[in-house]
């Protein structure tokens, strides 16, 4: 069965967060329903939809950003309370707009997600969950990682309080009153939980997670073991997932699933006869869904999914068809409501026409007079910068309320702009020199009209670390523009995972000296991305890396008065060494340093990095080779004569062009790896071999694995 929706919007209130937007359940016999919406003004707006026009309900005044909007009531009931949460406090409304809670937490900073079961409330701020009941402290807990949502086990299924938090280290801590009962990692970042079915399935015990870098899974959470079910990768690439609900949009009886993404996708999955997901829909806004949910709004008996947007639009993708077709030798006539509908329209646009042309004369005028003050726009961005796993990239997605004009990328360090199908920004460079003005990167991001979104991606270099700049000037005036910065650590390409090859041969560097806990916690922070910058619980903290580029791996121990680093790659050992000692100086803090260099792990590193440097070398290879056998092909009239290998070449063509311009200098990164390689090697031994480069580079040019392992050894 195919699916046809429509898209209609229906209001516009502020810029919204993550998971602000609900629908009320329908009452008596009208089977529409009300939606409403918090904003990051601190307006809780909710309205319903009357012959097409958004009709409010209730508007509550200016206030604190709202984080969060969930709906409860008494388990049992129908859950028609609306509850935001702004800063550090919980209100909540009746359905008709009437206050009747303020509950000020004691938490010390905002509130950053929120769920309702019945009297309980569970509240998270970045690293701690807090459990009320009936508005008194319960339950707490400290969490070893950033919280991006909780959920609850439905309690009137399971009788018993199971709260799950979704943590950035790629990890879902199960809790049991304040104590964690278990963890279980899963294959990105989780971004946002939900019960599946809207109830936990038929166990009560099903989780849906969503990841920020675009995965999708489904968890049966039991007391003991988590029984993973199914997961969903991001083969397309689509934005990260912010948003799902579940709703039976198909109308065959089963409910789907409803995706919403950061990059404006929005996804309805099937399933198929063995209960795995199957992807029967998609739709993509130029704008992130912060919500989504299905249900009824605009028209009695035509379901649709609601979607709230970053800039406040809410939107419904709906069931009734917006065209009608007359037959041969018909007349199509427009009904009185459409009329009415277009003329209204058309009143309010030439109202609006008008009023800007009135204030445009009234802000010419009083910027001529001596006394005028002129006012810098306000402009709200969200902006997100994240490895990714896959290609060992850095994805850097900026977002305005209104229309980019252009940005602007400047970074004091050397890093590759990639190409991203995504973005039709039109690009231009700077020369730089960086002698002067320590620029490596200038560039400029033209943006076509009524773009409000776009994505950047760049790859950078382990052990050359500094920051990256983006000025982002929308189309306002006056004109005026925001300044982001992103820091690129030195251990830029690694992140975090939870298991790692004991059998690997680890090379070994040992820091001791008069240095606080905090202290080498703060390094670490500073070298590597992903370590949690408020300090762990615990006298000794383990953390596990992975490099997201060569598949390298590291360890670090540490506690007060001593680390202890290890990994399977000496460059990632030199390079700890050289930034921990220069931040221990500028401490004025002495450091003994040790270190054992495992020569086995030399040959280890070059044989994970031999099939890149293989696929990328016979890449290079076939993509020289197009031209001159499409010259071939144009002289000979055919490419019968050419060899099967060639033949594929050319027949590929296209494919392996685009590769290779996907990834630019990604011969020359390997090269570099191999170099710095062979040069920290040396180092360790108190060699100096860079004047041994050249040969490395031409053995390099015409590869052979066992060749560069000897010359490694013999060097």
């Amino acid at each position: 069965m195919e699916l046809q929706l429509n898209r209609a919007d229906y209001l516009q209130v502020g810029v919204t967060s993550q998971k602000t937007m609900k629908l009320l359940p329908a009452s008596g016999r009208r089977a529409t329903q009300k939606v409403v919406i918090g904003d990051q003004d601190g307006i809780v707006t909710c309205f319903g939809i009357k012959k097409s026009e958004a009709v409010p309900v209730f508007k509550t005044l200016p206030g604190q950003k709202i984080s969060r909007l969930e709906l409860g009531g008494a388990l049992g009931s129908v859950q028609e309370k609306i509850f935001v949460a702004a800063g550090s406090e919980v209100r909540g409304f009746t359905k008709r707009g009437k206050q009747f809670l303020s509950f000020e937490t004691n938490l010390t900073e905002s509130i950053k997600a929120m769920h309702i079961s019945g009297s309980d409330l569970f509240l998270c701020a970045s690293y701690i969950y807090n459990h009320y009941c009936d508005c008194k402290d319960k339950n707490y807990y400290l969490s070893g990682d950033k919280i991006s949502d909780v959920i609850c086990l439905p309690v009137e299924k399971l009788e018993s309080i199971t709260p799950i938090l979704a943590c950035q280290d790629r990890v879902l801590r199960v809790l049991q009153d304040s104590e964690l009962l278990y963890q279980v990692e899963v294959p990105g970042a989780p971004s946002v939980l939900t019960l599946n079915d809207g109830n936990g399935g038929e166990s009560g015990e099903e989780i849906l997670y969503g990841t920020t870098d675009g995965k999708i899974g489904l968890i049966h959470i039991t007391k003991n073991l988590p029984v993973p079910k199914w997961e969903i990768f991001n083969e397309k690439k689509r934005g990260g997932v912010l948003c799902i609900d579940s709703f039976d949009i198909m109308g065959d009886g089963v409910k789907d699933l409803l995706i919403g993404r950061d990059d404006g996708s929005v996804e309805v999955y099937g399933y198929d006869s063995t209960n795995e997901p199957v992807l029967r829909y998609e739709h993509v806004l130029t704008e992130s869904i912060t919500s989504i949910q299905g249900g009824c709004v605009g028209k009695d008996g035509y379901d649709e999914i609601v979607l709230a947007t970053y800039s406040g639009w809410v939107t419904g993708l709906t069931t009734e068809p917006v065209y009608k077709e007359a037959g041969p030798g018909e007349d199509l006539k427009m009904s009185q409501e459409m009329q009415n509908k277009i003329a209204s329209l058309r009143s309010e646009l030439e109202q609006l026409q008008f009023k800007v042309l009135k204030e445009r004369e009234r802000y010419q005028q009083s910027s001529q007079s001596a006394t005028a003050v002129s006012a810098v726009p306000v402009f709200s961005v969200n902006d997100k910068f994240t490895l990714n796993r896959d290609d060992a990239s850095y994805s850097l997605i900026l977002e305005v309320q209104m229309a980019i004009d252009n940005v602007l990328i400047q970074s004091d360090v050397p890093v590759d702009l990639l190409d991203v199908d995504k973005n039709s920004a039109i690009v231009s460079f700077s020369v730089c020199d960086t002698e002067i003005s320590g620029n490596f990167l200038l560039a400029t991001y033209r943006c076509q009209a009524n773009t409000t979104w776009m994505e950047l991606k760049l790859r950078s270099i382990e052990g050359q670390y500094g920051t990256l700049q983006a000025y982002i000037t929308p189309r306002i005036q006056p004109k005026t523009c925001q300044v982001r910065q992103y820091q690129i650590k030195p251990l830029s390409l690694h992140q975090r995972t939870h298991v790692i090859d004991e059998n690997r041969p680890m090379n070994t560097l040992s820091l001791t000296g008069q240095f606080s806990f905090a202290e080498i916690h703060s390094w670490l922070v500073f070298c590597l991305p992903e370590v949690p910058e408020k300090i762990p619980v615990g006298e000794n903290i383990t953390f596990y890396f992975q490099n997201t580029f060569l598949d390298t791996q590291l360890e670090c121990s540490y506690r007060k008065g001593e680390g202890v680093f290890k990994s399977d790659n000496i460059s990632t050992i030199s390079i700890l060494k050289d930034v921990l000692s220069k931040e221990a100086t500028k401490r004025k803090i002495n450091l003994n340093i040790s270190y054992d260099i495992i020569e086995e792990s030399v040959g280890h590193t070059l044989k994970m990095i031999h099939p890149k440097l293989e696929y990328q070398l016979l890449l290079a290879k076939k993509v020289h080779l197009i031209d001159a056998l499409k010259e071939l092909q144009i002289h000979e009239g055919n490419t019968d004569f050419l060899i099967p290998e060639y033949r594929s070449i050319l027949e590929d063509a296209e494919k392996l062009q685009e590769e290779y311009k996907k990834q630019p200098a990604h011969l020359e990164r390997l090269y570099g790896m191999i170099t710095d390689l062979f040069i920290d090697k040396f180092k360790f031994k108190g060699t100096n071999v860079k004047t041994k480069v050249p040969l490395l580079l031409e053995i390099l040019d015409n590869y052979d694995q066992n060749a560069l392992i000897k010359f490694f050894d013999t060097a």
